[in-house]
Parts: C-alpha cells; structure tokens; sequence
C-alpha cells in the first residue's frame, strides 16, 4: 500500500484512519481525537509567531474550524499534522500582516511526523483574496456553536468575534475589569472547542 511504503509512522496512519472516520462516518469523537492530539502543538507554534497568548487562542481556534471545514479535501500525500501546521502557519502570517506585527521570519521550517524538515511556503501577495475568506473561519465556527453556550459568554462572544472589539472596548461596554473579560473569553473559547470537538453539536 503506498502509504505504508512512504514510511509514515504509527501516529500518522492513526491520524489517517481518524481522518476516514471523521469525513465518512461523521464521527465526533474523531474530530476531538485529531483535536486534542495537536491543540497544544498549534497553540505553540502560533505563539511563538505572535507573542499574544489571547490571540494565539483565537487563530488556534481559526486553525481547526478551517482544517476541520476542509478535512475531506485532505490528501495523505503529506502527515496531517504537516497539513494542519501550514493551514495554521499561512493563517497566523495574514493575521500578522494585517496587524503588521513584528516576525523574526515568514518562511517556517517544521519537523513533520517523521522527522523530515517540511517548509512551509507562504505567498506573498499584499491583495490576498483570501483574506476575507481566513478571516471568516473564526465567526463560521463561532456563529455555528454559539446558541450552544451559556448565556453569560454569548454578550463577550458577540462582541469579540462579529462585532471584533477590542478586549478593553469589551470591558468598557460590559463595565467589568480588563482581566474579567479576558478570563470569561478564555472560558468561551474552552467551551467552544469542547462543543466542536464533539461533546454537542456538529461539525
């Protein structure tokens, strides 16, 4: 079998069987697998590009709504977790450009599950017309999940993800302490991945 003869290890052909799964099975707890297997790798890797541990959480989020909107377009030419860092990698550099933030570099050198250095490469088009598109990953889960989630986080996630306030906008609409708000949005964002991976609602 050609996949086998790649010499992909034990983790990527289970990533690969959880890909089957999760695109012909619909299985919830495929996705939440795949999810929890590389939440915290993404995370990272985003907040070193960044150096922002709130919007490292928000384009981590981005990351999986677009990989998991997209999973049956995947093609076991590479690993998944290869697939999932460059969608996470191009995500981060357009949100960059647009914050026209500081970045040691652009071009991004990851170990794939094998050990093999995979680069990442980036277009550098300034009119990316994609742009919109990544931007919308991030409401397209939210928008999807969010009747799901107490009432007390739906206000801050309204105002966080459509109407895109700031954290100190949000605490001056809401009257309440900057790291209140930064707190009870983390919470939302927990609770939102929990909801997407399977725990409630669909994919």
């Amino acid at each position: 079998m050609e996949i086998n003869e790649r010499g992909f290890s034990s983790k990527a052909l289970q990533d690969f069987e959880l890909i089957d799964r999760a695109v012909n099975d619909k299985d919830q707890q495929a996705f939440a697998t795949l999810m929890k297997r590389y939440k915290k790798a993404v995370y990272f890797m985003i907040l070193k590009m960044i150096r922002d541990a709130d919007d490292a959480e928000d384009l981590t989020m981005e990351a999986f709504a677009k990989a998991f909107r997209n999973l049956h377009k995947f093609k076991k030419d590479y690993t998944f977790s290869t697939w999932l860092f460059r969608i996470a990698t191009n995500n981060t550099i357009d949100f960059i450009r647009k914050k026209k933030l500081k970045t040691m570099s652009l071009n991004t050198t990851l170990s794939d599950d094998g050990g093999n250095a995979v680069t990442i490469d980036v277009e550098d088009d300034d009119n990316n017309p994609q742009d919109e598109y990544i931007k919308s990953q991030r409401k397209e889960m939210v928008r999807i999940f969010v009747d799901k989630l107490p009432a007390k986080y739906r206000k801050l996630v309204q105002l966080r993800y459509f109407d895109e306030l700031s954290y100190e906008e949000i605490a001056v609409e809401l009257e309440k302490p900057l790291g209140t708000v930064k707190a009870q949005l983390h919470r939302s964002r927990e609770l939102l991945y929990e909801i997407a991976s399977g725990k409630a609602g669909h994919i």
